[in-house]
């Protein structure tokens, strides 16, 4: 068993580490009290390659693998867990569906503006009725000649007021159940009859936009199909399990920000003469992060290393995410009361990762269906 990262995966992870502490740390406070996309940042991680990272370099990615993918965005999300965000969903949930599913002529056209990071692409799945059961899913896309007719609204979609382009989910058979779902990819600037609809005020991730995505009597053409008719559902698992990971990736940043900063906030902190770090119940916190954050960065790399290797990774990506997720916010809670008064106080940056830990036990499959998914596998025996 090597644990020991490839020369090239070093690469990737020391470059956006740098990247990450000199230009994306210094703003992170900034973007999120503005509630501001930090678009200057999300064009140089364009020019770094980091917007398509696991995308051949034909379509304009990085042509790099899913481990290097992981350890830069753990870097990203460790200085802003908002631009790790947004860099996740253009990778996970945009990317990959184009690449894995799309049709050469469509990688050309909707794959290389995203993976090369001149636009941004997002993934409209969650709906008000479709959250964790996509069978309550009301999009419906019905044929019109050669092409077809979108109406519905989806909700919270990263990204949403941002992208040019989405990998829509829609219903094209509503008596079909999960069969009668459908993928299409869009050009979102080019789609008459869509618009972006709410921009959702949100606990956290706040330089992140969360909007509605609006279709009213929007035609696209047939070009748009994604795959064939009523594979949706499956494509979406396979998306979805990728993105796991992403968002594993991104719990396991905002831990190790809470990490570093509650351990050097300790040993400069005194109280009863002395720094709080001799006293053993900071010990046990600052421990127990340490263990849990090393044991969540592993599952994450194994689930990425299995994708990478064409191995089953949906248990794996279900298990990252889960734990990964539920110790970043007991990291992040512990976190803030080490710091004490501090650590509730906007001057320092533990209370935005508390808010910004929460919504990875949320979204991309709530935890409680990442249990699901794990006992699903393990009755089966995988």
């Amino acid at each position: 068993m090597d644990f020991e990262l490839t020369e090239e995966q070093q690469m990737v992870r020391d470059m956006a580490r740098r990247f990450a502490e000199t230009e994306i740390k210094p703003k992170a406070a900034e973007l999120d009290e503005k509630h501001e996309h930090p678009e200057a940042i999300i064009k140089q991680l364009a020019e770094l390659k980091m917007l398509g990272i696991a995308v051949p370099e034909e379509y304009g990615g990085g042509g790099m693998d899913n481990v290097s993918y992981s350890l830069a965005l753990i870097e990203v999300s460790k200085a802003c867990a908002s631009t790790g965000v947004i860099m996740s969903v253009n990778n996970s949930l945009y990317c990959f569906p184009v690449m894995a599913y799309g049709t050469e002529e469509q990688k050309k056209k909707y794959l290389t503006p995203c993976a090369s990071g001149e636009f941004l692409g997002c993934y409209g799945l969650t709906e008000a009725n479709a959250g964790s059961d996509p069978k309550g899913m009301r999009t419906m896309a019905v044929r019109d000649g050669d092409g077809w007719i979108l109406n519905g609204e989806k909700k919270f979609i990263t990204n949403g007021n941002v992208s040019r382009y989405t990998v829509l989910a829609a219903v094209t058979d509503k008596d079909a159940g999960y069969k009668g779902i459908t993928s299409f990819v869009l050009d979102l600037e080019n789609t008459p009859g869509f618009k972006v609809g709410r921009v959702e005020e949100k606990l956290g991730i706040l330089a992140s936009g969360t909007a509605e995505l609006v279709f009213e009597d929007a035609r696209v053409s047939g070009e748009a199909l994604l795959g064939k008719e009523g594979e949706g559902f499956k494509q979406m698992l396979t998306t979805l399990d990728g993105g796991r990971i992403g968002i594993a990736s991104q719990a396991v940043g905002i831990g190790r920000a809470v990490l570093e900063e509650s351990l050097e906030y300790a040993k400069t902190r005194e109280q009863f003469g002395k720094a709080i770090t001799s006293f053993q119940a900071i010990q046990w916190k600052l421990a127990d992060m340490a263990t849990e954050m090393d044991a969540a960065e592993l599952l994450t790399l194994r689930a990425a290393w299995l994708e990478d290797h064409q191995k089953p990774y949906e248990k794996a990506a279900a298990m990252a995410k889960m734990y990964a997720s539920d110790v970043t916010m007991r990291a992040a809670i512990e976190g803030v009361q080490i710091l004490g008064g501090y650590g509730y106080c906007k001057e320092y940056p533990m209370e935005r990762h508390m808010r910004d830990a929460k919504i990875c036990q949320i979204y991309e499959g709530t935890n409680e269906i990442m249990r699901l998914v794990i006992a699903r596998n393990l009755i089966r025996g995988k």
